[in-house]
């Protein structure tokens, strides 16, 4: 049995996949280990949302490499796809493997192990292209399905993949490419799923969630897109095999992707194509893709940007009906999605926790221009006091970018303003990162390092004493809290979890220490005193 080290890198769609391919690897027989541990094959799940992440990317990699110089060393995502030249001429890289193909992990594992056995090319890292897709023109979502996590209260579920956003800033965009939604049917399988192995919480989760379904047609269905406005062209992978046909032109409707055998339960895989038209299934020759030109594509319009309307609402008013379910968490929303209507429907399910991020990056209106950021700061309040109304006390949290090209101090000053006046929960602030390939990162009055230090700083404590105004005022009330770890703390012992807003709350267990496995995965009400630590409230 071949043993597997598995590392991810990144954010919680990157989680995601990662916890899916560990998946599939156990069921395909592999042993995994810890990543520190000699393997025979190490997966860095990648990441390349700042320079940062492509650096760290590269170190664990080559950390896989030092730890068994004759591992098979696998780069997959998102750092593959926009530094692919760099990951293929990097000696510690045995193979790469792009977004949209890691539910193909294991198949494309075996695929280059049968080809080293041969004695195939050893510098052929992307098995003739087949393992990293032109991802600007993919426009199918890549179906997983979760069973189990690590967590054993909380899962998170990829509902959508790509942004159509191109903020100034980010290169997500073309490591992810374009808007993919999940079908609603998928998403729901998958909850219900998770709910019947005992998860009682769900994070919807994805690269932009507020763009959710605006690819799908009128029927719900995904409707997909051109690789241009008159191109025609779309990627399908074939399974080459006499009598098989190349493709499901009518997968989109069928509700079976192109190329998939319709059975995600049934372990055939559903990608990887070897040989060619008249080859036998079991052919081990090349992997490949294979553009198709579908007439019915001629007729699809471009995908849209986001404008304020999607069908994530609807897709939550679902899940809401999932009995056993009792918490539905929402990843990073757009500002532009809280809208009187949408606000409305969501308030009315008594699930959706009262914790919504929504990122804000500056609280002024000419570096939100800068940003290409498609709202004002006034636009965002508005959303913000809207979100107020409609929830009681709802936790709002936020990102804040320090120091982007061009901030000037009185900038900078309308931003803390802003910040505030708004209030919030949570604060995530973070340095501007220049981020090569992208449209800021050429921009006129670069800010100096020690200018976005100071005013990082400045905002990180503004964030502090917001957050802890919000959890002081649970102090003397009753909080609900879903019990998720045990923890000892100062030499007592505690079942800690989170309230719907997402405030730790701890229970002390230290005098029934036999109860507090039973108590984990439980919702319990629990009489707040005091801070059991700044974070924690007991």
């Amino acid at each position: 049995m071949k043993t597997v080290a598995l590392y991810n890198l990144g954010c919680k769609v990157n989680s995601y996949e990662m916890e899916v391919m560990r998946q599939i690897l156990r069921e395909k027989g592999y042993g995994i280990v810890a990543f520190d541990e000699r393997a025979d094959i190490y997966i860095v799940n990648t990441c390349t949302v700042t320079n940062i992440a492509d650096r760290k990317s590269r170190q664990m990699l080559h950390r896989a490499r030092q730890l068994n110089p004759d591992a098979v060393v696998v780069a997959v995502g998102c750092y593959v796809q926009t530094g692919r030249e760099a990951v293929e001429a990097d000696p510690g890289v045995d193979l790469a493997i792009g977004n949209n193909r890691k539910k193909d992990i294991a198949a494309i594992l075996e695929e280059y192990l049968e080809r080293r056995r041969e004695g195939g090319p050893e510098r052929d890292k992307t098995l003739e292209g087949a393992t990293v897709l032109d991802i600007g023109h993919t426009y199918e979502y890549e179906e997983m399905r979760l069973k189990h996590t690590a967590e054993r209260t909380r899962a998170y579920i990829k509902i959508q993949d790509g942004c159509n956003q191109f903020c100034s800033y980010c290169a997500i965009p073309y490591a992810r490419g374009r808007v993919r939604s999940r079908r609603a049917e998928d998403v729901l399988e998958e909850v219900r799923g998770l709910v019947d192995a005992g998860y009682r919480e769900v994070v919807l989760t994805g690269i932009h969630i507020s763009s959710y379904g605006i690819d799908f047609g009128e029927d719900g269905a995904q409707a997909g897109s051109t690789g241009g406005p008159e191109s025609g062209q779309e990627s399908v992978l074939l399974r080459g095999g006499s009598g098989q046909e190349e493709g499901d032109a009518a997968g989109a409707q069928t509700g079976r992707k192109a190329g998939s055998t319709g059975d995600p339960e049934s372990g055939q895989e559903s990608v990887l194509l070897r040989g060619g038209a008249g080859q036998a299934p079991g052919n081990q020759g090349a992997l490949r893709e294979e553009p198709r030109t579908d007439d019915r594509a001629r007729e699809r319009k471009r995908q849209p940007a986001y404008n304020g309307r999607s069908r994530l609402v609807e897709l939550v008013e679902q899940i809401h009906g999932i009995e056993g379910l009792e918490r539905i968490r929402l990843g990073s929303l757009e500002p532009r999605i809280v809208t009187p209507e949408a606000v409305r429907r969501l308030a009315a399910l008594p699930k959706l926790c009262p914790h919504f991020h929504l990122s804000l990056q500056s609280g002024c209106d000419a570096t939100l221009k800068r940003m290409n950021r498609h709202y004002t700061a006034g636009e965002y309040y508005k959303s913000v006091e809207l979100l107020r109304e409609c929830f009681h006390r709802p936790a709002i949290t936020t990102d804040v970018i320090a120091g982007f090209p061009g901030e000037t101090e009185a900038e900078f000053a309308d931003t803390r303003e802003f910040l505030e006046k708004a209030g919030f929960y949570e604060m995530h602030v973070f340095k501007y990162s220049r981020r090569e390939g992208t449209a800021a990162a050429s921009m006129p009055d670069q800010v100096p390092e020690p200018v976005k230090a100071r005013r990082s700083a400045e905002l990180i404590a503004l964030g502090e004493r917001q957050s802890l105004e919000f959890r002081r005022r649970y102090i003397g009330k009753e909080a609900e809290a879903l019990l998720e770890e045990t923890r000892e703390i100062g030499g007592r012992t505690y079942c800690i979890g989170h309230t719907k807003d997402y405030v730790k709350v701890a229970v002390d267990v230290t005098e029934r220490l036999q109860e507090a496995p039973a108590m984990i995965n439980t919702v319990v009400k629990i009489p707040v005193r005091d801070f059991l630590t700044d974070e924690i409230l007991m």
